[in-house]
């Protein structure tokens, strides 16, 4: 029953990020880029104290793919505000 409304809760919470994405001008965009960028660094910390922690192989494993995709988004999200950065710059 509880995985029905974490299922219901998660389909939410995607429809609404994607419509608030989807309004944002695009000079708002490198901002909200840095501060998405450190939320998914803390989400990083939090994955790596579960995956180094003494808890059962499920989460072990559950928490090392959170490690992987989180620090993706981090890596990416620089490089996309770094390159954004780069065309405002002038020549």
């Amino acid at each position: 029953m509880i995985a029905i409304y974490l299922s219901l809760i998660l389909l939410l919470t995607i429809f609404v990020g994607f419509e608030l994405i989807r309004k944002v001008p695009a000079t708002l965009h490198t901002p909200l880029m840095s501060g998405a960028n450190a939320i998914s660094g803390i989400t990083v910390v939090g994955a790596l104290s579960l995956a180094g922690g003494e808890s059962n192989e499920m989460a072990t494993w559950l928490s090392a793919f959170a490690v992987m995709l989180a620090t993706v988004n981090v890596v990416g999200g620089y490089l996309v505000t770094d390159r954004m950065l780069a065309m405002f710059k002038k020549r």
